[in-house]
């Protein structure tokens, strides 16, 4: 009687095995693979649209001379005298454009973040209508809270497209301030003269002094006794000013002439004059103080005096009725002996 061999097989577990791992690389190159992709392809996204913001903001800032020189060309046909306000437009719209593109590069951050995530949970077949009904509700009754901070939200991009202030200006917002360190949506720091950083949200700020928008200008009082030659004082004001101009580091800072004006006040101590000149934007403070140098040199030079304000103090003293009976007989007996 022949044997029969046995029959090869290859065991049912060598199937599993191989039905498992198929199954695993299908997973793997399906939802993590297509989520790591998307991952990707959301950073790849937001370099390019970064290093497009940028690029804007390098044109604007690199093609200045460009535009300005088709500005004044343009000008020169309609026989417009702009004088340096060109130049100072030129430096405004840089500095707007840096900081819209510091507005939009976060701005740019936050929407691919949105959208990668979006189709992340389309890839992992996330349901998130119970997370976005949720967020309804939660939105609603978060919504009276908000109110706040929507209001910021919109008065600082309106702030931003109205370019009242830029980074750099030194402005007043009431309860502060100082020089505009930075801009955001929500709030605006400032830093005051004692270095203190103030962060002041934007729908908090009802008016807004900018000290340095286009131009400045500035301004000095110089009093001088009614018995001096006024009309000497003011020449020696013209004066002070036109050395100022003729200054290489400084001269470059005054924009138009000077001027120069007497009596704007008279009183019985003094007549008052006044200087004003329109200078370069935060320059200013530099020239004023310069300037009073200047006016103090050249008044003690033509032995020009200038005036102190007369302050009369009227003290007036209590007598006691004992002390006026005593400074009687103090003085009958003074009449007596004499």
């Amino acid at each position: 009687m022949r044997m029969q061999s046995p029959e090869p097989t290859t065991g049912p577990g060598l199937d599993d095995v191989a039905d498992k791992s198929g199954e695993a690389f299908e997973w793997l190159v399906g939802a993590p693979l297509q989520s790591l992709v998307a991952v990707v392809l959301g950073a790849v996204a937001l370099a390019i649209a970064r290093w497009v913001i940028s690029r804007a903001v390098r044109s604007v800032v690199e093609g200045g001379t460009k535009v300005r020189s088709h500005a004044r060309r343009l000008l020169m046909r309609t026989r417009i005298d702009v004088g340096g306000s060109d130049a100072l437009a030129i430096a405004r719209r840089v500095q707007r454009a840096e900081t819209m593109g510091s507005v939009l590069r976060s701005a740019a951050g936050l929407v691919v973040g949105i959208v990668v995530i979006t189709a992340i949970a389309n890839i992992n077949d996330w349901d998130l209508g119970p997370v976005l009904a949720s967020a309804g509700v939660v939105g609603v009754a978060l919504g009276f809270g908000a109110q706040t901070l929507v209001k910021d939200f919109l008065s600082g991009l309106f702030m931003l497209v109205e370019d009242q202030y830029g980074v750099g200006d030194v402005v007043d917002l009431g309860e502060a301030s100082g020089t505009v360190e930075a801009i955001g949506l929500r709030v605006t720091q400032v830093r005051d003269l004692s270095g203190t950083l103030w962060y002041v949200r934007n729908g908090e700020v009802l008016r807004v002094g900018n000290m340095t928008q286009g131009w400045s200008k500035a301004f000095i009082e110089v009093l001088v006794p009614p018995g001096s030659d006024v009309d000497q004082a003011t020449a020696l004001l013209r004066g002070a000013v036109d050395e100022l101009a003729a200054d290489e580091r400084l001269g470059d800072l005054l924009l138009e002439e000077a001027s120069v004006t007497a009596y704007e006040d008279l009183t019985a101590e003094a007549v008052t004059l006044r200087l004003m000149v329109k200078t370069a934007p935060a320059a200013q403070w530099e020239v004023q103080r310069e300037l009073r140098a200047r006016i103090r040199s050249g008044f003690e030079a033509a032995g020009v005096p200038l005036a102190l304000p007369r302050r009369e103090v009227l003290v007036e003293r209590e007598v006691t009725g004992s002390a006026t009976g005593t400074a009687a007989t103090s003085g009958q007996d003074q009449r007596s002996s004499s």
